[in-house]
């Protein structure tokens, strides 16, 4: 959630912090606006894209060597210029990720003092407080220090003083922030994606850390001031991986890289590799041994990812699974384990949420813990004693597509490593599961294909005001998964439901102007979907069904069947999330919405 770009530079770094916001674009904002020193400080606000804020900087020819940017995911405040930041103190500009807990007591202990409010939001406060540290100390980084330490929340921070202008100061706890060390200055930014048009070298930051940038140098302390070196990093990701290229929106670019998304996280076993607890660390054998019973914690789309891999690991495993999402977990009265393996999902690696119901279970006890992510130096990696790292490559899209069929296909090598590991994977059923997985690549190819006749199914969803999705045993997510996407990218009320749930509620929405959407591979919950079908089509609903080849769904008046290949076992549900991502992808089409960047929606959720 928001974007926050600084940088100070023997260069115009204007350009520099408009590019980096719109790379952070993806991550979901209602405002932007940039302050920057030459001579005086400079702030410009909009509320609207950053396409607005940059015309605006056109219009003053705006230029100067440091400065702070910044787009606002609305917290504390609607979305408005007074509430956009940068926020202003005394010659202070101060941007701001996260949520301060405690800001209306700082607001009004600051009000007592003198200072004047004109936004609702609680960065003001972090300014004004900033602001009046400098009153006791002359030096603005340990006036930020000072500061930060009174802050009780989240946040990440950049701050410029027009008293002080060879240097920014930059902070972080709980919100993501890492450091860009250039050849022509030093950047600071909320994603690395918004630092790949100066450098790739960068330094993540940890909770606690402040950072002074200058234009040749910088340094880095811990909350009590104590100086900290941290290890330069150079990023695997190119401009490139960035860009659209051929497509017309990075949700399409990245449901069609799904096969070798999948493909590159499959890498370990393709050459013949076979399961090996080691796929998930150093560590893994020793972690996994004794382990009686899995926990998952997650949320959105990582969280149905957890509910398929429930199915697979009760079934091959046979280790019982409680997938929770994360939001809700440690705030009830749970029954820890230390016997339970802990394992955290998150695309980022930064969901506020997840990250917090990993340090509650940890509380409880509960160390034997595994991230599956796509960012290798993100903070739930930092925290677990196990990680798989997906390698989806960057998602921009705030609906999530590749990332969730990798975390699909982590799950599966989890679900083998944790059978075999057990004794329950013979060495015929592993050559079986890991023949299926190198296909997999191919398969979800083959499932592409189908875009032209999806499309069509999409032209008749445009008017519709709400749908319902079914689906049965591990399919069920995977429509809940379809109806979560729909409303995200389209704003079509969809719900879903397990299949076998029809009769005892949902059947009573089901007229001729409620789509029916229905997951339906031939497994052996085949005949049972049959009939909630028919019991749709006797109240006149209108069926969508994804059939796989076999399954023997006539085609009628108000039955529409897309065949699918053949059924593909354990790993069917990565196949039929396909057809769903594809619908909701030309629904919004037609519809007309944004389709990358839906209302009120961001991709990195850092908040709670």
């Amino acid at each position: 959630m928001c974007g926050i770009v600084t940088a100070i530079a023997t260069n115009n770094i204007v350009p520099v912090l408009l590019e980096g916001l719109r790379k952070l674009e993806y991550r979901g904002y209602d405002s932007a606006g940039l302050a920057v020193l030459s001579g005086e400080l400079t702030r410009l606000r909009s509320a609207g894209r950053v396409a607005e804020l940059a015309a605006l900087a056109d219009a003053r020819q705006l230029s100067a060597n440091i400065g702070i940017a910044h787009t606002r995911w609305a917290t504390h405040g609607v979305p408005s210029e007074r509430n956009a930041h940068p926020h202003i103190s005394g010659g202070l500009a101060v941007v701001h990720n996260g949520i301060i807990e405690n800001f209306e007591a700082i607001k009004t202990g600051l009000q007592a003092r003198g200072y004047v409010f004109t936004s609702e939001t609680d960065t003001e406060a972090i300014a004004h407080l900033i602001h009046s540290k400098l009153q006791g100390t002359p030096d603005l980084f340990e006036a930020v220090r000072l500061a930060t330490n009174e802050l009780v929340g989240a946040y990440a921070i950049g701050v410029l003083a027009e008293a002080d202008p060879f240097r920014a100061i930059v902070a972080r706890r709980g919100s993501p922030l890492l450091l860009g060390v250039g050849e022509d200055g030093m950047y600071a930014a909320s994603d690395t994606a918004a630092l790949l048009q100066v450098t790739r070298k960068v330094v993540y930051l940890e909770d606690g850390d402040l950072a002074e940038l200058r234009r040749d140098s910088y340094r880095i302390v811990l909350a009590d001031g104590t100086p900290v070196e941290r290890e330069v990093h150079l990023s695997s990701l190119s401009a490139d991986a960035v860009e659209l290229g051929k497509f017309r929106h990075y949700m399409q670019k990245e449901i069609f890289e799904q096969p070798q998304a999948l493909a590159n996280t499959l890498e370990l076993i393709a050459g013949g590799g076979g399961i090996s607890p080691q796929h998930f660390g150093a560590r893994a054998a020793e972690v996994f041994e004794g382990v009686r019973r899995v926990l998952v914690l997650a949320c959105g789309t990582s969280y149905h990812a957890g509910l398929v891999a429930r199915y697979w690991i009760e079934a091959i495993a046979k280790l019982p699974v409680t997938v929770e999402i994360a939001s809700e977990y440690r705030y009830r009265e749970s029954v820890p384990d230390p016997d339970t393996l802990v394992v955290v999902i998150s695309q980022s690696g930064e969901t506020a949420d997840t990250l917090a119901a990993l340090k509650h279970a940890k509380s409880l006890g509960m160390e034997r813990t595994l991230a599956i992510c796509n960012v290798p130096e993100s903070a739930i990696v930092r925290e677990t004693a196990l990680r798989f790292i997906t390698r989806a490559g960057p998602e921009i899209g705030v609906a999530s597509t590749k990332a969730f069929t990798t975390q699909l296909a982590a799950f599966a090598l989890l679900t083998l490593a944790l059978a075999k590991l057990n004794g329950r994977l013979s060495a015929a059923d592993e050559e079986r599961h890991l023949v299926a997985l190198r296909h997999l690549p191919v398969a979800v190819q083959k499932v592409l294909e189908l875009e032209p006749e999806i499309e069509k199914w999409a032209q008749r969803f445009a008017s519709k005001e709400h749908a319902l999705f079914l689906g049965r045993g591990s399919h069920w997510p995977i429509a809940m998964e379809g109806a979560l996407k729909l409303k995200e990218i389209s704003y079509i009320h969809a719900e879903a439901y397990a299949a076998g749930e029809l009769k005892h509620g949902p059947l009573a929405l089901v007229d001729k102007d409620m789509p029916v959407i229905a997951v339906s591979p031939h497994d052996q919950l085949l005949e049972k979907l049959k009939s909630n079908l028919q019991e749709v089509r006797a109240r006149g609903g209108e069926l969508y069904v994804f059939a796989d080849a076999g399954s023997e769904i006539p085609e009628s008046e108000g039955v529409h069947i897309l065949h699918m290949p053949e059924h593909y076992g354990m790993l069917s549900p990565v196949l039929h999330v396909i057809p769903l991502q594809l619908l909701s992808y030309h629904a919004a089409l037609v519809k007309g919405t944004d389709v990358d960047k839906p209302r009120n929606l961001a991709k990195s959720v850092t908040v709670e």
